[in-house]
Protein backbone atom coordinates (compact mmCIF):
# COMPACT_ATOMS: atom_id res chain seq x y z
CA UNK A 1 0.00 0.00 0.00
CA UNK A 2 1.02 3.57 -0.71
CA UNK A 3 -0.46 6.66 0.93
CA UNK A 4 -0.97 9.92 -0.93
CA UNK A 5 -1.83 13.47 0.09
CA UNK A 6 -4.42 15.40 -1.92
CA UNK A 7 -3.26 18.88 -2.86
CA UNK A 8 -6.49 20.91 -2.69
CA UNK A 9 -5.80 23.09 -5.70
CA UNK A 10 -9.21 24.75 -5.38
CA UNK A 11 -8.50 25.86 -1.80
CA UNK A 12 -4.88 27.08 -1.92
CA UNK A 13 -2.70 29.22 -4.16
CA UNK A 14 0.23 27.82 -6.13
CA UNK A 15 3.03 28.72 -3.70
CA UNK A 16 1.13 27.19 -0.78
CA UNK A 17 0.51 24.00 -2.76
CA UNK A 18 4.24 23.66 -3.41
CA UNK A 19 4.94 24.23 0.30
CA UNK A 20 2.41 21.57 1.25
CA UNK A 21 3.96 19.09 -1.16
CA UNK A 22 7.35 19.63 0.47
CA UNK A 23 5.75 19.13 3.90
CA UNK A 24 4.00 15.98 2.65
CA UNK A 25 7.36 14.54 1.64
CA UNK A 26 8.78 15.38 5.07
CA UNK A 27 5.73 13.86 6.78
CA UNK A 28 6.27 10.51 5.05
CA UNK A 29 3.61 10.47 2.34
CA UNK A 30 4.47 8.35 -0.70
CA UNK A 31 2.96 10.69 -3.28
CA UNK A 32 0.89 13.84 -3.76
CA UNK A 33 -2.10 14.00 -6.06
CA UNK A 34 -3.39 17.26 -7.54
CA UNK A 35 -6.64 18.01 -9.35
CA UNK A 36 -6.47 19.76 -12.73
CA UNK A 37 -9.26 22.34 -12.62
CA UNK A 38 -10.03 25.63 -14.27
CA UNK A 39 -12.57 26.67 -11.59
CA UNK A 40 -12.92 25.83 -7.90
CA UNK A 41 -16.04 23.97 -6.80
CA UNK A 42 -17.16 26.87 -4.59
CA UNK A 43 -16.26 30.56 -4.58
CA UNK A 44 -15.35 30.18 -0.88
CA UNK A 45 -12.41 28.03 -1.93
CA UNK A 46 -11.05 30.90 -3.98
CA UNK A 47 -8.26 29.26 -6.01
CA UNK A 48 -7.53 27.16 -9.07
CA UNK A 49 -3.95 27.56 -10.36
CA UNK A 50 -2.59 25.85 -13.47
CA UNK A 51 -1.81 22.32 -12.33
CA UNK A 52 1.13 21.63 -14.64
CA UNK A 53 3.10 24.70 -13.54
CA UNK A 54 2.58 23.79 -9.89
CA UNK A 55 3.59 20.17 -10.46
CA UNK A 56 6.76 21.28 -12.23
CA UNK A 57 7.67 23.46 -9.26
CA UNK A 58 6.97 20.56 -6.89
CA UNK A 59 9.22 18.30 -8.95
CA UNK A 60 12.03 20.82 -8.55
CA UNK A 61 11.50 21.27 -4.79
CA UNK A 62 11.19 17.59 -3.80
CA UNK A 63 13.40 14.53 -4.08
CA UNK A 64 11.45 11.38 -3.29
CA UNK A 65 7.71 11.91 -3.27
CA UNK A 66 5.63 10.79 -6.24
CA UNK A 67 3.42 13.18 -8.23
CA UNK A 68 0.06 12.51 -9.86
CA UNK A 69 -2.79 14.35 -11.52
CA UNK A 70 -6.12 13.45 -9.99
CA UNK A 71 -7.38 13.83 -12.67
CA UNK A 72 -6.74 15.55 -16.02
CA UNK A 73 -9.33 15.54 -18.80
CA UNK A 74 -7.35 15.19 -22.06
CA UNK A 75 -10.24 15.65 -24.49
CA UNK A 76 -11.81 19.14 -24.46
CA UNK A 77 -9.93 21.90 -22.61
CA UNK A 78 -6.71 20.08 -23.58
CA UNK A 79 -5.92 18.10 -26.69
CA UNK A 80 -4.31 14.75 -25.83
CA UNK A 81 -1.20 15.74 -27.80
CA UNK A 82 -0.60 18.52 -25.26
CA UNK A 83 -1.08 16.13 -22.33
CA UNK A 84 1.27 13.59 -23.92
CA UNK A 85 3.94 16.28 -24.12
CA UNK A 86 3.23 17.72 -20.65
CA UNK A 87 3.32 14.32 -18.93
CA UNK A 88 6.53 13.30 -20.69
CA UNK A 89 8.19 16.57 -19.66
CA UNK A 90 7.08 16.22 -16.04
CA UNK A 91 8.34 12.64 -15.96
CA UNK A 92 11.76 13.88 -17.03
CA UNK A 93 11.82 16.76 -14.55
CA UNK A 94 10.73 14.52 -11.66
CA UNK A 95 13.10 11.63 -12.44
CA UNK A 96 10.18 9.33 -13.28
CA UNK A 97 8.08 10.14 -10.22
CA UNK A 98 4.95 11.13 -12.15
CA UNK A 99 1.67 9.24 -12.70
CA UNK A 100 -0.78 10.64 -15.25
CA UNK A 101 -4.31 10.41 -13.88
CA UNK A 102 -6.96 10.99 -16.54
CA UNK A 103 -10.74 11.08 -16.70
CA UNK A 104 -13.67 12.15 -18.84
CA UNK A 105 -13.97 15.54 -17.12
CA UNK A 106 -16.52 17.84 -15.52
CA UNK A 107 -18.47 20.63 -17.17
CA UNK A 108 -17.11 22.95 -14.45
CA UNK A 109 -13.71 22.98 -16.14
CA UNK A 110 -14.26 21.90 -19.73
CA UNK A 111 -17.05 24.24 -20.85
CA UNK A 112 -14.74 27.27 -20.60
CA UNK A 113 -13.28 26.77 -24.10
CA UNK A 114 -16.72 27.03 -25.70
CA UNK A 115 -16.81 23.59 -27.33
CA UNK A 116 -19.72 22.28 -25.28
CA UNK A 117 -19.75 19.32 -22.91
CA UNK A 118 -21.00 16.07 -24.43
CA UNK A 119 -23.00 13.31 -22.79
CA UNK A 120 -21.24 10.68 -20.69
CA UNK A 121 -21.11 8.05 -23.45
CA UNK A 122 -19.37 10.41 -25.86
CA UNK A 123 -17.05 11.64 -23.11
CA UNK A 124 -15.87 8.08 -22.54
CA UNK A 125 -15.45 7.50 -26.28
CA UNK A 126 -13.34 10.66 -26.41
CA UNK A 127 -11.28 9.44 -23.46
CA UNK A 128 -10.57 6.16 -25.24
CA UNK A 129 -9.39 8.05 -28.35
CA UNK A 130 -7.29 10.40 -26.22
CA UNK A 131 -5.52 7.48 -24.57
CA UNK A 132 -4.84 5.94 -27.96
CA UNK A 133 -3.30 9.24 -29.12
CA UNK A 134 -1.15 9.58 -26.00
CA UNK A 135 0.11 6.01 -26.33
CA UNK A 136 0.79 6.59 -30.02
CA UNK A 137 2.86 9.71 -29.38
CA UNK A 138 4.78 7.98 -26.61
CA UNK A 139 5.99 5.43 -29.15
CA UNK A 140 8.17 8.18 -30.60
CA UNK A 141 8.41 9.51 -34.14
CA UNK A 142 5.85 11.47 -36.12
CA UNK A 143 2.31 10.22 -35.68
CA UNK A 144 -1.15 10.90 -37.07
CA UNK A 145 -4.55 9.71 -35.90
CA UNK A 146 -8.12 10.04 -37.14
CA UNK A 147 -10.85 9.06 -34.72
CA UNK A 148 -14.54 9.78 -34.52
CA UNK A 149 -13.99 12.75 -32.21
CA UNK A 150 -10.27 13.53 -32.08
CA UNK A 151 -7.54 14.08 -34.66
CA UNK A 152 -3.76 14.18 -34.65
CA UNK A 153 -1.73 15.42 -37.55
CA UNK A 154 1.97 14.75 -38.08
CA UNK A 155 2.96 15.30 -34.43
CA UNK A 156 5.96 14.16 -32.42
CA UNK A 157 6.91 14.46 -28.74
CA UNK A 158 10.66 15.00 -28.89
CA UNK A 159 11.52 14.72 -25.18
CA UNK A 160 10.43 11.29 -23.98
CA UNK A 161 11.60 9.61 -20.74
CA UNK A 162 13.12 6.15 -20.93
CA UNK A 163 10.36 4.99 -18.57
CA UNK A 164 6.99 6.34 -19.60
CA UNK A 165 4.54 7.56 -16.93
CA UNK A 166 1.91 5.13 -15.72
CA UNK A 167 -1.61 6.17 -16.67
CA UNK A 168 -4.36 5.86 -14.04
CA UNK A 169 -7.84 6.06 -15.57
CA UNK A 170 -10.77 7.38 -13.52
CA UNK A 171 -13.85 5.19 -13.56
CA UNK A 172 -17.31 5.54 -12.09
CA UNK A 173 -18.79 2.45 -13.74
CA UNK A 174 -17.90 -0.79 -15.55
CA UNK A 175 -17.49 0.81 -18.99
CA UNK A 176 -14.83 3.22 -17.79
CA UNK A 177 -13.25 0.41 -15.74
CA UNK A 178 -12.81 -1.52 -18.98
CA UNK A 179 -11.09 1.49 -20.57
CA UNK A 180 -8.77 1.61 -17.55
CA UNK A 181 -7.93 -2.07 -17.99
CA UNK A 182 -7.46 -1.92 -21.76
CA UNK A 183 -5.65 1.41 -22.22
CA UNK A 184 -4.44 2.40 -18.76
CA UNK A 185 -1.97 1.10 -16.23
CA UNK A 186 -4.08 1.70 -13.11
CA UNK A 187 -7.60 2.44 -11.90
CA UNK A 188 -8.72 5.67 -10.20
CA UNK A 189 -11.96 6.00 -8.24
CA UNK A 190 -13.38 7.99 -5.35
CA UNK A 191 -15.81 5.45 -3.90
CA UNK A 192 -15.22 2.22 -1.92
CA UNK A 193 -16.93 0.09 -4.55
CA UNK A 194 -15.60 -3.44 -4.74
CA UNK A 195 -17.66 -4.08 -7.89
CA UNK A 196 -15.69 -1.39 -9.71
CA UNK A 197 -12.40 -3.05 -8.81
CA UNK A 198 -13.88 -6.38 -9.86
CA UNK A 199 -14.92 -4.95 -13.23
CA UNK A 200 -11.40 -3.59 -13.71
CA UNK A 201 -9.83 -6.94 -12.90
CA UNK A 202 -12.36 -8.89 -14.97
CA UNK A 203 -11.42 -6.76 -17.98
CA UNK A 204 -7.75 -7.68 -17.49
CA UNK A 205 -6.61 -4.81 -15.29
CA UNK A 206 -3.68 -5.74 -13.08
CA UNK A 207 -2.37 -2.33 -12.00
CA UNK A 208 -2.63 -0.17 -8.91
CA UNK A 209 -6.03 1.03 -7.67
CA UNK A 210 -6.11 4.68 -6.59
CA UNK A 211 -8.80 6.23 -4.43
CA UNK A 212 -9.51 9.29 -2.27
CA UNK A 213 -10.67 9.21 1.35
CA UNK A 214 -12.33 12.37 2.69
CA UNK A 215 -11.02 13.52 6.07
CA UNK A 216 -10.96 16.75 8.05
CA UNK A 217 -8.36 17.26 10.77
CA UNK A 218 -8.70 19.78 13.59
CA UNK A 219 -8.23 19.66 17.35
CA UNK A 220 -11.96 19.04 17.81
CA UNK A 221 -14.68 17.42 15.72
CA UNK A 222 -16.89 20.50 15.49
CA UNK A 223 -14.14 22.71 14.07
CA UNK A 224 -13.12 20.01 11.61
CA UNK A 225 -16.63 19.31 10.33
CA UNK A 226 -17.48 23.03 10.07
CA UNK A 227 -14.34 23.65 8.00
CA UNK A 228 -15.15 20.72 5.72
CA UNK A 229 -18.70 22.02 5.29
CA UNK A 230 -17.49 25.51 4.36
CA UNK A 231 -15.15 24.38 1.56
CA UNK A 232 -16.04 20.83 0.60
CA UNK A 233 -19.81 20.29 0.95
CA UNK A 234 -19.93 20.02 -2.85
CA UNK A 235 -18.45 16.52 -2.45
CA UNK A 236 -21.78 15.28 -1.10
CA UNK A 237 -23.74 16.21 -4.24
CA UNK A 238 -22.68 13.04 -6.10
CA UNK A 239 -20.96 12.53 -9.43
CA UNK A 240 -24.12 12.95 -11.50
CA UNK A 241 -24.24 16.53 -10.23
CA UNK A 242 -20.50 17.12 -10.00
CA UNK A 243 -19.93 16.25 -13.64
CA UNK A 244 -22.67 18.46 -15.05
CA UNK A 245 -22.77 21.85 -13.30
CA UNK A 246 -20.89 24.69 -15.03
CA UNK A 247 -19.78 27.13 -12.32
CA UNK A 248 -19.17 27.53 -8.57
CA UNK A 249 -22.46 29.41 -8.14
CA UNK A 250 -24.29 26.29 -9.35
CA UNK A 251 -22.51 24.14 -6.78
CA UNK A 252 -23.43 26.69 -4.13
CA UNK A 253 -27.08 26.15 -5.02
CA UNK A 254 -26.76 22.37 -5.37
CA UNK A 255 -25.15 22.03 -1.94
CA UNK A 256 -27.51 24.43 -0.13
CA UNK A 257 -29.30 21.49 1.49
CA UNK A 258 -26.09 19.91 2.84
CA UNK A 259 -25.77 20.28 6.61
CA UNK A 260 -22.69 20.17 8.81
CA UNK A 261 -24.12 16.94 10.24
CA UNK A 262 -24.17 15.43 6.74
CA UNK A 263 -20.53 16.31 6.24
CA UNK A 264 -19.63 14.79 9.61
CA UNK A 265 -21.17 11.50 8.49
CA UNK A 266 -19.10 11.37 5.30
CA UNK A 267 -15.77 12.73 6.55
CA UNK A 268 -13.50 11.32 9.22
CA UNK A 269 -13.31 14.42 11.44
CA UNK A 270 -11.25 15.55 14.42
CA UNK A 271 -8.13 14.45 16.31
CA UNK A 272 -8.96 10.77 16.95
CA UNK A 273 -7.29 8.36 14.49
CA UNK A 274 -10.03 5.72 14.94
CA UNK A 275 -12.54 7.12 12.37
CA UNK A 276 -9.72 7.74 9.90
CA UNK A 277 -8.62 4.12 10.08
CA UNK A 278 -12.21 2.90 9.78
CA UNK A 279 -12.74 5.04 6.68
CA UNK A 280 -9.55 3.81 5.03
CA UNK A 281 -10.43 0.20 5.93
CA UNK A 282 -13.58 0.45 3.79
CA UNK A 283 -11.45 1.27 0.75
CA UNK A 284 -8.86 -1.38 1.54
CA UNK A 285 -11.64 -3.96 1.81
CA UNK A 286 -12.94 -2.84 -1.59
CA UNK A 287 -9.54 -3.58 -3.17
CA UNK A 288 -7.76 -0.22 -3.31
CA UNK A 289 -4.03 -0.04 -2.58
CA UNK A 290 -3.17 3.63 -3.32
CA UNK A 291 -4.95 5.60 -0.60
CA UNK A 292 -5.11 9.38 -0.98
CA UNK A 293 -6.10 11.36 2.12
CA UNK A 294 -8.11 14.44 1.13
CA UNK A 295 -7.94 16.75 4.16
CA UNK A 296 -10.60 19.46 4.30
CA UNK A 297 -9.63 20.61 7.78
CA UNK A 298 -8.39 24.14 8.57
CA UNK A 299 -4.85 23.23 9.67
CA UNK A 300 -2.69 21.53 6.99
CA UNK A 301 0.46 21.54 9.12
CA UNK A 302 -1.38 20.08 12.08
CA UNK A 303 -2.66 17.36 9.77
CA UNK A 304 0.87 16.54 8.59
CA UNK A 305 1.99 16.08 12.21
CA UNK A 306 -1.13 14.03 12.94
CA UNK A 307 -0.39 11.81 9.95
CA UNK A 308 3.22 11.23 10.96
CA UNK A 309 2.48 10.55 14.62
CA UNK A 310 -0.92 8.85 14.55
CA UNK A 311 -1.89 7.59 11.09
CA UNK A 312 0.99 6.56 8.85
CA UNK A 313 2.07 3.32 10.52
CA UNK A 314 -1.49 2.32 11.42
CA UNK A 315 -2.76 2.78 7.86
CA UNK A 316 0.15 0.81 6.42
CA UNK A 317 -0.76 -2.11 8.71
CA UNK A 318 -4.32 -2.34 7.36
CA UNK A 319 -5.21 -5.44 5.39
CA UNK A 320 -8.45 -6.45 3.63
CA UNK A 321 -10.97 -8.07 5.95
CA UNK A 322 -12.66 -11.10 4.32
CA UNK A 323 -16.34 -10.54 3.59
Amino acid sequence: MQIGYKLAAEAFGPAELVRQAVRAEEAGFDFVEMSDHYHPWLDEQGHSPFAWTVLGAIAARTERIGLATGVTCPTIRYHPAIIAQAAATLALLSDNRFVLGVGSGERLNEHVVGQGFPAATERQDRLREALEIIRLLWQGGYQSYRGTHLRLEDARVFDLPERLPAIAVAAGGPRAARIAAELGDALFSTEPRAKLVEAYRKAGGTGARYTEVMVAYAKDVDTASRAAWETTRWALTGWKVMAELPNPVNFEAASAHVRVEDVREKFACGPDPTPYLAAVQDYVDAGYDQIVLMNAGPDPDGFFDFFTNELADAIRRLRPVPA
